[in-house]
């Protein structure tokens, strides 16, 4: 097993303990460690197992463990390693919240989802097998696909809105106020779905409680999927729903005396929702995730006698 699953599966046994520790390993201060500096630092923690087993003393785990992939061992590209995510999806969350024209809509939910694809499929499981150019040919036409599905599906309340000229209040509340939360939500899932099908499809590795890989399987897969894309649809659901819910109230109670000073208070209350749920959704699931021994196929269990499989979870 991975040093870094082996450090989530020992420190992150409940949620609180998680959420504590994607707050630090989420610091974008991470991002200026160099790569040799990262090298170094995994190399100390393989070669030094007590690190991971005792309790958190310094910073050096999270350094691994927010920049190297646990199944490649390939350090992750800074633009797509967790400090990275905030930072970058902070001001498309911002801009994709204010438009009014559908093109304008579509433009930024298009960079928004591609994004955030490359960054699901980035930080996935990274074991399942197939010929090598086939699939990532397949994951980069399920990618372009998901994405430019989903930023249709964003952009089309706006557009019925604007081409039937629909200006009755009603209409208006729920185009741009309560539909934009349950979109972004089910898109963001439905990208993480698509994208990361092969591990469904083709299967992930499992590992007993000593690490050793036991077999391939395609529940374990499935289920490493569908809770990072319920994670995703919470963490974006959440993020678009309830700064609508904080303006209204901050504008009912008239907290805000000047109209001009709403755009920074609503810039601000979205970078305080999106930085609170980031750790929470990211902590949903163990990061190495467990599966038992009756979920799994047949011919991986008639090879051992374990009752508890691990997995990578992916982000």
């Amino acid at each position: 097993m991975d040093a870094n699953l082996r450090f989530w599966r020992a420190e992150g046994q409940s949620f609180f303990q998680r959420c504590l520790l994607w707050a630090d390993a989420l610091d974008p201060l991470l991002l200026l460690k160099s790569s040799n500096e990262i090298k170094r630092t995994r190399l100390l923690i393989q070669v030094n197992e007590k690190t991971i087993s005792e309790p958190i003393q310094n910073n050096q785990v999270f350094w691994t463990a927010s920049s190297v992939h646990p199944d490649t061992d390939k350090i992750i590209p800074v633009l797509f390693r967790p400090p990275a995510f905030m930072p970058i999806t902070l001001p498309l969350v911002i801009v994709s919240s204010v438009q009014r024209q559908a093109k304008h809509s579509f433009f930024w939910q298009f960079v928004f989802h591609t994004y955030t694809t490359a960054f699901t499929l980035i930080n996935g499981n990274g074991t399942p097998k197939a010929e090598e150019y086939s699939l990532q040919q397949k994951q980069i036409f399920l990618g372009l696909g998901a994405v430019s599905y989903s930023s249709c599906v964003g952009a089309l309340p706006l557009t019925f809105l604007n081409r039937y000229k629909l200006k009755n209040s009603l209409m208006q509340l729920v185009v741009r106020k309560l539909l934009p939360a349950p979109l972004f939500g089910l898109t963001s899932a439905f990208t993480v779905a698509m994208v990361r099908s092969p591990e469904f499809d083709n299967g992930i590795e499992v590992m007993d409680r000593n690490g050793k890989v036991v077999g391939v399987s395609k529940k374990a897969g499935e289920k490493a999927v569908m809770e990072t894309a319920l994670s995703r649809a919470v963490l974006f659901g959440t993020t678009f729903f309830l700064p609508e819910v904080l303006m209204y109230c901050v504008q009912r109670a008239r907290l805000v005396m000047k109209p001009r000073a709403l755009g920074p208070v609503r810039m601000f209350v979205v970078m305080s929702v999106l930085a609170g749920m980031l750790p929470v959704s990211f902590s949903m699931f163990p990061q190495c995730g467990e599966i038992k021994r009756a979920d799994l196929e047949p011919e991986i269990l008639s090879s051992t006698e374990e009752t508890e499989f691990f997995y990578n979870r992916g982000i």
